[in-house]
């Protein structure tokens, strides 16, 4: 946190929203010069390029239509830097593919990960969405709709989304990129969730019937109408931070 918020010290001119916003849309751009570099203008190129820049797009969108409080703080230079290079880590995968360091994955994968592409980020779009206008109403527990069966559906679709561009290009570092960022940002962050959201009364039984990241398929202590009907919204800002 201080790495990305206080490196190198002095004034906080940028919102953090501002620098991820820039690395999101500037991944469509940065994956059409290095086809235009290595004039590698193949299907499976223009695939990852629609794919990983159409995401980028989606981000500033989401970002606009229903932001995410966490990414308001304002951050020094520095540590707006650290934040766009260790985004750039992302950028392994598309240059691994494009340069021709590594293949392609055969077609039948590529179509698979098309299929866990828009999983993930209607996962990621939807729950955010839902999270944000909860938020307007109140605080609370979120227990329906995309959280009905799993406490973190936005940090799935992410995972679900950058699993996509890893599946599409047939190398190691990619999936070596997203094990440390989920084990090493993600984990932790999910777990500072869970404790905050164990100060509701009913988090015991929320918790039992819901999955931590995979969603719950046993049901056990389902919802009857009348409590989801009063199911309100989790006030998170402070423990939530998804998506790279």
């Amino acid at each position: 946190m201080h790495l990305t918020r206080d490196f190198l010290g002095g004034p906080r001119p940028l919102k953090q929203s501002w620098v991820i916003d820039a690395h999101k849309g500037l991944t469509g751009p940065f994956v059409a010069l290095l086809m235009l570099a290595y004039s590698n203008g193949s299907p499976a190129a223009w695939l990852y390029l629609a794919l990983h820049g159409g995401y980028g797009l989606a981000w500033v969108a989401k970002d606009r239509l229903f932001p995410d409080r966490a990414w308001r703080a304002r951050v020094t230079l520095g540590g707006a830097l650290v934040t766009f290079v260790g985004l750039s880590l992302y950028w392994a995968a598309p240059f691994l593919l494009v340069s021709g360091a590594a293949g392609a994955t055969p077609v039948p994968v590529r179509a698979a990960a098309v299929v866990v592409f828009t999983v993930g980020l209607v996962l990621m779009l939807g729950a955010d969405a839902q999270k944000h206008a909860a938020l307007r109403r109140g605080a609370g527990l979120i227990q329906t709709g995309f959280f009905r069966r799993t406490r973190h559906p936005n940090y799935l679709g992410e995972m679900l989304v950058y699993a996509t561009f890893a599946l599409l290009v047939e190398h190691w570092l990619p999936w070596a990129i997203l094990a440390a960022v989920w084990l090493v940002l993600f984990l932790p962050r999910m777990l500072a969730i869970d404790a905050s959201l164990a100060r509701y009364p009913d988090w015991a039984a929320y918790r039992a019937r819901t999955g931590f990241l995979l969603p719950s398929l046993s049901g056990r202590g389902e919802l009857n109408r009348g409590d989801e009907e009063r199911a309100q919204p989790d006030s998170r800002a402070d423990a939530t931070a998804p998506e790279n």
